[in-house]
């Protein structure tokens, strides 16, 4: 034929190598769509560990309970909180002192990071998942960051009085598209509807006592309620309805007593509800206060070991875990929900800052910063399954977070 070349040693030669550059291009192919394979995850069982002391946040996975990753260079985060994107690859990071960190847990990097105030104390994600606010001790207010890219969108002063400003408190997310916080010098609750982030509309609570310390907000987002430090009680807001105000509710729960100097303030975001009933702590005793959630009037108390600074439920509202502020801090109290009795007090270790449950509740992850671990106790049993090396760890937040409203 025409133009056909001819087999010769030469060719034969140039056919042979081909045959095995493909062979050999064909083998790295498969070897790299297996390795793809392999490294392809889900991030539904994922969760960080806040180090305190180096700026740092490990990245762990739950279903077998090892560590994966670690990123550093997140500045300060002595006093960390961590919210995610909706479809949890994003770690949102606030640190103490202003930083903001997205973080990618997919590639463990530090995507960005944007340092928004001198000092501040948490933060959340709005409901569709485009908006990170975070609140700020100094100056006081809150500011709100695409979440994209962390540019700044709105900048809302908390300003009171004759030109003062307010450190900001217990910032939440809520439905509506809204975030609602406290002020702490004010003593007011602030509502913020973001539907337009060119044009946030407002809505101020005033007198809603003494020094709020902390916000939480039940599950199903309607109720929001502040914590008083200034004076006992509490300030509750129906999120369905503004219009009634705020309702001061547990006047005076601790009439009558001497409250004990307060180590560490307690946190309200990880409260408990278990049915029809809520478990907060009580501020400077050694309590844990029952309410009812139809009427939020006390209808119980529970005497504790100590200064509870979280209390927790087990996702299935079955038991409710404690832990405490020093000198009490190396241990954990395990409060049955339905007898209001304590069922098993465990001893991590001194440092026992934060709890967290995973998603349907089989383990309970513990942080002990004095002991540089993190156990993970099996919450049937009460024993302890694993423990974890964690440089000075403080707060644990599991993914799971990104779908539930408030965390």
């Amino acid at each position: 034929m025409p133009g056909k070349r001819p087999i010769t040693p030469e060719l034969r030669t140039e056919l042979k190598t081909g045959a095995f550059v493909i062979l050999l291009l064909a083998a790295m192919l498969s070897a790299t769509l297996a390795s793809a394979s392999t490294l392809l995850r889900g991030t539904g069982d994922l969760a960080i560990i806040i180090e305190r002391a180096s700026g740092a946040v490990q990245i762990v996975e739950t279903t077998g309970n090892t560590r994966i990753g670690r990123v550093a260079g997140l500045g300060d985060l002595s006093h960390a909180s961590a919210v995610f994107s909706r479809d949890g690859r994003y770690a949102y990071v606030f640190g103490r002192d202003g930083g903001l960190s997205k973080v990618d847990l997919l590639e463990a990097k530090l995507v960005t990071r944007v340092l928004q105030s001198g000092n501040s104390i948490g933060g959340a994600i709005s409901q569709d998942g485009r908006l990170v606010a975070v609140s700020n001790y100094q100056p006081g207010g809150v500011k709100i960051f695409d979440a994209a890219d962390l540019s700044l969108v709105a900048d809302i002063p908390a300003e009171y009085g004759d030109g003062l400003r307010s450190k900001v408190i217990g910032l939440v997310d809520a439905p509506g598209q809204r975030f609602v916080f406290s002020l702490w010098d004010a003593g007011e609750t602030w509502v913020v509807e973001m539907r337009d982030p060119a044009k946030p509309v407002i809505r101020k609570f005033k007198d809603i006592g003494r020094n709020p310390y902390d916000g939480l907000i039940t599950p199903d987002g309607r109720f929001y309620i502040a914590g008083l430090f200034g004076e006992d009680g509490m300030a509750l807001l129906d999120l369905w309805h503004l219009d009634k105000g705020v309702e001061r509710i547990l006047p005076g729960y601790g009439k009558g007593e001497q409250a004990l100097p307060v180590y560490k303030m307690p946190h309200l975001e990880g409260w408990a509800v278990a049915g029809d009933r809520a478990f907060v702590p009580a501020v400077g005793h050694h309590e844990v206060l029952v309410m009812d959630t139809k009427t939020w009037r006390e209808v119980g108390r529970i005497p504790v070991q100590g200064q509870p600074v979280f209390v927790m439920a087990r996702p299935d509202g079955r038991q409710i875990w404690v832990n405490f502020a020093f000198p009490r801090n190396d241990k954990i109290q395990v409060i049955d929900s339905e007898s209001l009795t304590i069922i098993r007090t465990l001893t991590p270790g001194k440092g026992v800052l934060h709890m967290e449950f995973e998603p349907r509740g089989e383990e309970v992850w513990v942080s002990v910063r004095d002991a540089d671990q993190v156990h993970v106790y099996d919450t049937a049993s009460l024993e302890r399954r694993t423990v974890l090396p964690a440089h000075k760890p403080s707060g644990i937040f599991m993914t799971a977070r990104a779908h539930r409203i408030g965390l």
